[in-house]
């Protein structure tokens, strides 16, 4: 089984499993919910992918700018783990050659450094409570876990650039660390839009 294949079943189990749609709510609610995860990931650097993922949680985010930071880091999570169960197979496919391998082994150690720190971030925004005397330093060490995952991903592309690596495994590894840098970078952006109102 090819590598990107591996990724299909977990995504589509966590998004049946966690689908919150706006059935269960009056339309007009519904509505707003959707706009309003709409309007706020205008502010993100990659507003479609922000919609697209987030907008099927809209009967739980309803209009809670924390909630809807917090179900983007939980998005982001639960992207980066699957992306990181990819890596740890495509790094064993036989027939790698060395370089490969070490470059797929790096990308797994720095994912695995992005899911730490998404958890942090994800535990210290569930403690986070506005008006307290450590917001602001929760909302600080929050910014820097979520920028320090966006640094570990990059690392990983950088190893692959590093080496000039561009086979089937490598494709792969990029779409999927792609996917999850930008929905870091757009998390982030929901916490420091959070952080600021």
């Amino acid at each position: 089984m090819e590598c990107h294949l591996m990724l299909a079943l977990p995504i589509l189990q966590l998004l049946l499993y966690h689908i919150s749609p706006c059935t269960a709510a009056p339309a007009s609610s519904c509505k707003a919910n959707i706009e309003y995860i709409k309007t706020s990931c205008s502010v993100t650097i990659y507003p479609k992918l922000c919609y697209t993922s987030l907008s099927i949680y809209a009967g739980k985010i309803k209009t809670n700018p924390k909630v809807l930071a917090y179900t983007a880091l939980n998005v982001t999570l639960a992207a980066t783990k699957a992306t990181s169960v990819v890596i740890n197979r495509c790094s064993r496919v036989h027939g790698l050659k060395p370089i490969e391998t070490a470059a797929a082994l790096d990308c797994v150690e720095e994912v695995s450094d992005a899911l730490d720190e998404l958890r942090m971030s994800i535990d210290e925004l569930g403690h986070a409570v506005r008006g307290s005397r450590n917001f602001s330093f929760q909302i600080s060490d929050i910014q820097t876990w979520v920028s320090a995952a966006l640094t570990d991903e990059d690392t990983c592309m950088d190893g692959f650039d590093e080496h000039k690596l561009t086979g089937r495994m490598e494709t792969v590894v990029r779409r999927k660390i792609l996917k999850i840098a930008h929905l870091t970078s757009n998390a982030l952006a929901l916490v420091n839009n959070y952080a600021s109102n």
